[in-house]
């Protein structure tokens, strides 16, 4: 038997629109860039406090219910900088 961790949200219904919906509010609000390197996603936002707490909250709740994501914030001092990767296997949108 394998040890393989789902690579599916577990979030459906309201909870999926609600959080899907901040992460629209944080993008429209915070963000400030982003770039694709190879898998990784790097997306860069406005360093303040408010901006910093929701993130956090954000990459908590995400681990809870996408654990085949890797999140990891770094304060970047003028930037929050938040790089998002995923297996190989998992393509969202992408043609098969």
């Amino acid at each position: 038997m394998t040890d393989e961790t789902q690579i599916a949200c577990s979030l459906e219904g309201r909870e999926l629109e609600e959080r899907l919906n901040e992460i629209a509010a944080l993008g429209t609000e915070s963000l400030l860039g982003h770039e694709l390197e190879g898998e990784r996603h790097r997306l860069r936002f406005r360093a303040d406090g408010e901006t910093q707490r929701r993130l956090e909250a954000l990459v908590a709740a995400e681990a809870e219910c996408c654990p085949f994501l890797d999140l990891v914030l770094v304060d970047g001092g003028e930037e929050l900088i938040l790089t998002v990767s995923a297996p190989a296997t998992w393509a969202p949108n992408r043609p098969a």
